[in-house]
């Protein structure tokens, strides 16, 4: 099989700032679901924690992730984080489906 990536952690803003961030990210989680191998992308604010967005992504190679990735955030992106802890992994095997 063969091996997926996963892309996965969150970022820290300011809260008031937090919405403004992500709006700026619709068309990066656009055009990451219209790359070649993107299985899933998305960015998204946390239930309980205000200053928290979550990031989740999930690709069929790791030729697909580098070739979507380019400059990553912008200047001005960067510039808002105050934290990050996000990291790739490798994923071999065949998944297995949760729920009904």
């Amino acid at each position: 099989m063969a091996e997926h990536v996963i892309v996965s952690g969150h970022l820290t803003v300011a809260p008031e700032a937090r919405d403004d961030y992500l709006q700026g990210c619709a068309s990066v989680v656009r055009a990451a679901r219209a790359a070649p191998g993107c299985l899933d992308f998305a960015i998204g604010a946390d239930l309980v924690d205000p200053g928290r967005i979550n990031v989740f992504e999930r690709w069929d190679s790791r030729a697909a992730v580098e070739a979507f990735r380019g400059d990553g955030p912008s200047d001005e992106q960067n510039a808002a984080l105050l934290d990050a802890s996000v990291a790739e992994y490798d994923v071999g095997g065949a998944a297995r489906p949760l729920g009904p």
